[in-house]
């Protein structure tokens, strides 16, 4: 190792050794004023009965379970609302991207109206409305709103078809892994990236024909079957998506216009098409070039999410920012944690976007 890298390497660790020490006197400090005040400090509480239900879990809870458990659901919960976001979020901002760059002016206006319009009113102003408009718009159970035969939907939520548990849905598991797997080694090898896409389409096909649906029927007053989607969650995801959607919009249209436009013309000398030209030439390096900001709207959507509580959804900080503290009163042990969780998941969703954009730069 050379000096250079050895004194910036020293220098690294003797950062990270003075913010860890100043984290543990805070720590120590906070423990020894909470003991001084007579509260008992630990984490030992997440072992209690929490008393209370939720409403929506991913996993199996009850007023019975622990507040770990209740940890747990609603962490799921934050984590299931910021990936429906960040996927529809991405989607929405690419085709609106896409129309502002359009030459037809009713294209091109249209998407300006919605990123203006979106990105310069408060997304807490957004969610509501959206919630008492949704809420007011639909029908109760009996009069549920019929989706193709298979789905239902009403004031208590979107209810949709359910996999029972079989060998259809590990076959298509198979298959989903099997596609992951072709997008990463059909690229090093194009032989083994073919068997398995032949092998995934087979999966896929074989786990869609062999799997039983339970689909969501009326029965009475409720409707029983399949998988149910609250309103708030329905809400919650769809207003995320929206306003994370028009930030996205602008930073894929920066991307675009990062390309030169000779890479059009390269791709029209080569005979391929707009639409071919824009997947295979213009896209991936507008990706590229947008990769850092686009992780910051990603961060920005995953704290976003703790609005949740704006429209009684059961997030993190819903369940145990709120109620948890509430009624155990561990303040520094409950923020901590909440605090520790979204920190987590933002590095996680950074670190993989630089991940990818270092493998993008390795291929080139």
């Amino acid at each position: 190792m050379r000096p250079s890298d050895r004194r910036a390497l020293s220098i690294q660790v003797a950062i990270y050794l003075v913010l860890a020490g100043l984290a543990l006197a805070a720590c120590l400090f906070a423990i020894d004023a909470l003991r001084a005040r007579g509260i008992q400090a630990g984490f030992g509480f997440l072992w209690n009965t929490a008393g209370f239900d939720i409403g929506f879990t991913l996993v199996p809870f009850d007023a019975t379970s622990s507040y770990g458990r209740a940890f747990l659901a609603a962490l799921l919960n934050t984590l299931l609302v910021s990936a429906l976001a960040i996927v529809l979020a991405t989607a929405i901002g690419l085709v609106v991207a896409a129309m502002r760059l359009q030459p037809v002016p009713a294209i091109r206006s249209a998407g300006t109206i919605y990123v203006e319009a979106v990105r310069n009113t408060p997304m807490l102003l957004q969610l509501l409305a959206l919630y008492f408009l949704l809420l007011g718009a639909l029908p109760p159970p009996r009069q549920s709103i019929i989706l193709g035969g298979v789905a239902l939907i009403n004031n208590r939520g979107l209810f949709l078809p359910a996999p029972l548990p079989g060998a259809g849905p590990a076959l298509a598991g198979l298959g989903l892994l099997a596609a992951l797997l072709t997008s990463w080694l059909g690229r090093r090898n194009g032989r083994i990236g073919a068997a398995l896409g032949l092998a995934a389409a087979a999966l896929l096909a074989a786990g869609a024909w062999s799997t039983t649906w339970d689909v969501p029927v009326l029965r009475g007053l409720n409707v029983r079957g399949g998988i149910a989607l609250v309103p708030e969650l329905v809400v919650l995801v769809i207003a995320l998506s929206v306003y994370t959607g028009a930030f996205v919009a602008e930073t894929f249209r920066s991307g675009f216009l990062s390309v030169a436009p000779g890479q059009w013309e390269a791709g029209t000398a080569l005979g391929l098409g707009r639409s071919l030209t824009f997947r295979k030439v213009v896209l991936p390096q507008a990706v590229r070039a947008c990769l850092p900001p686009l992780a910051n709207q990603y961060v920005n959507a995953i704290k976003a999410s703790s609005l949740a509580a704006a429209v009684g959804f059961p997030d993190l900080m819903q369940v145990f920012g709120k109620t948890t503290l509430n009624q155990t009163g561990q303040a520094v042990e409950v923020i901590a944690m909440t605090m520790a969780v979204y920190l987590a998941i933002s590095l996680a969703v950074a670190g993989a976007v630089h991940w990818y954009e270092a493998g993008g730069r390795m291929d080139r």
